[in-house]
């Protein structure tokens, strides 16, 4: 079993930054585990559908962006490949949101939910006006 927790949510004003973090633990997580293959962020803001956020693949690096985030948010991993980061700058209202880890093997669309296979619980993102 993977386990994922993010961390570093929180209440930043308009124009600030937060940086998340995702790490990946379990029993059997290693830095070349099939099933952290890919790595995303997800959000979701109240009433609304998770949405694909970023993405990257672990040994590549690889990454991809939804067009909201494009030039604000950064999607990295750390040398050891377990853990993930996003990096928020400019934050926006409309970036409120709780924010999910997910991870999977890889497969199709790195933007579709259904192509992970683990998820964090989740933490919380509140940009005030």
């Amino acid at each position: 079993q993977v386990q994922l927790v993010e961390s570093g949510g929180g209440l930043v004003q308009a124009g600030g930054s937060l940086r998340l973090s995702c790490e990946a633990s379990g029993r059997t997580v290693s830095t070349s585990d099939p099933r952290t293959r890919l790595m995303g962020w997800f959000r979701q803001a109240p009433g609304k559908q998770r949405e694909f956020v970023a993405a990257i693949y672990r040994t590549t690096g690889d990454s991809s962006y939804t067009d909201s985030v494009k030039g604000r948010f950064t999607i990295s991993r750390d040398s050891a490949q377990t853990t993930m980061y996003l990096q928020m700058n400019s934050l926006k209202p409309e970036d409120t949101a709780v924010y999910f880890c997910a991870s999977g093997y890889g497969v199709g669309d790195p933007k579709s939910p259904d192509k992970y296979d683990y998820w964090g619980q989740g933490t919380q993102v509140t940009i005030s006006s």
